[in-house]
């Protein structure tokens, strides 16, 4: 996040000085053109601020959580509205530049208070605007004890972003409607450090499920991403968040395999920490994870980065039927209407969000229950997915 932050200001001031031109045709007033200019100095100076103070002290936290709050209200509408601006100064370039037209100025504010609502929207209300998401996946092998069998899937808490106790148990209380026979969580409860959890241990402790509550590790559960006065003191921190996964009642798989049984037959599952591409960490184990396990049994993977199965399982010696993931949180932002399905992250991710397969092997991506960075989720909301596994 840090290092794109310069990126980010030459972004914001070639937007802005772009967008002004619409806002100045329009305004008469200098107290409000001078106040235009004013946000973005203020901005401005908040992602300086973070680029130089000392990485992960309080105030760069504090400034950076600020700023993610902000920056989209004003960046994201301003930049909307750009193509409506391009779009006529390419006209006025093959025309021979005649003055701008007052009424594209207008059309391009428009554009802008609109998406602007939609980002407020996003910010205030969407970050626990929960959705149930369904996926019905048919096995041949299946085993048939398991033909219905309900998996309910989180990811992605970063509990340590939450604010709201009504909206959180809002959500948790539609992971419990769902009557699952099987709670799945992929990882990143929290953001840097188990103490985020505190508040929250009763409620997430709350969920329920028949057949148990499971759990692995995702990449901001080690602690990777912040200062530590010692190396213990960030061991320390990781062996309290496994502690707390058994106090919210999960059973935390590190590279390890369990069995479930159900009518006299048992299916396999799986969970490995977190293996990333492009930097991430790879902790994964997924050969230490299948030891012992047979060839031949039905495999559920909980693998919190979805880069692990293409850069793993897939190739894996044993035959993964469905893997489970998050990480990518569809970036929080993109479109999901009327069958368009984008979003930036699908420029990083190949599998971003949803089901896919391969070879019969499936994988489901999680948008996650959470948020991180910014604060809210504009088109992309926070999700439950309920998975059916039907035999063939």
């Amino acid at each position: 996040m840090i290092k794109r932050l310069p990126l980010i200001l030459l972004l914001w001031l070639g937007t802005s000085f772009y967008f002004y031109r619409a806002v100045q045709t329009l305004l008469s007033s200098g107290a409000l053109l001078w106040c235009y200019w004013l946000i973005d100095l203020v901005l401005i100076g908040g992602i300086l601020t973070v680029i130089f103070v000392r990485r992960g002290s309080r105030l760069q936290q504090t400034l950076i959580t600020w700023l993610m709050g902000l920056l989209p209200l004003v960046f994201i509408p301003r930049l909307a509205a750009l193509p409506v601006l391009l779009i006529e100064d390419i006209s006025r370039l093959l025309r021979g530049f005649p003055p701008a037209a007052v009424w594209v100025s207008e059309l391009a504010v428009g554009v802008a208070a609109v998406v602007f609502l939609v980002v407020l929207f996003g910010i205030t209300r969407g970050k626990h605007f929960y959705r149930v998401r369904r996926e019905t996946i048919v096995f041949p092998d299946l085993p048939e004890a398991f033909d219905g069998f309900t998996i309910t899937q989180i990811t992605d808490v970063h509990s340590g972003s939450f604010t709201n106790a009504t909206g959180v148990q809002k959500g948790l209380d539609l992971v419990n409607a769902q009557q699952s026979d099987i709670i799945l969580f992929t990882g990143d409860l929290v953001n840097n450090k188990a103490s985020e959890m505190d508040r929250w241990i009763t409620a997430f402790a709350g969920l329920k499920a028949p057949m148990g509550k499971f759990s692995v590790l995702g990449n901001h559960d080690y602690g990777d991403y912040m200062h530590w006065e010692t190396p213990m003191a960030k061991r320390d921190n990781l062996n309290r968040l496994k502690q707390v996964h058994a106090e919210i009642g999960f059973r935390l798989l590190l590279n390890e395999a369990i069995t479930l049984q159900k009518g006299g037959q048992s299916i396999v599952l799986l969970g490995v920490e977190n293996w990333g591409k492009g930097g991430f960490h790879q902790y994964g184990d997924l050969k230490k994870a299948t030891a012992g396990v047979h060839d031949d049994a039905f495999k559920i993977l909980m693998s919190h980065d979805p880069s692990h199965w293409e850069g793993v399982t897939l190739d894996h010696h044993q035959h993964i039927h469905l893997t489970l993931s998050g990480h990518t949180h569809g970036m929080q932002f993109g479109i999901e209407l009327f069958g368009l399905k984008w979003s930036p992250v699908q420029y990083v991710y190949k599998q971003w969000a949803g089901l896919y397969q391969r070879h019969g092997r499936f994988l489901y991506v999680n948008r996650g229950f959470g948020f991180l960075g910014l604060k809210g989720r504009i088109g992309i909301w926070p999700e439950v997915a309920v998975i059916t596994l039907k035999r063939k």
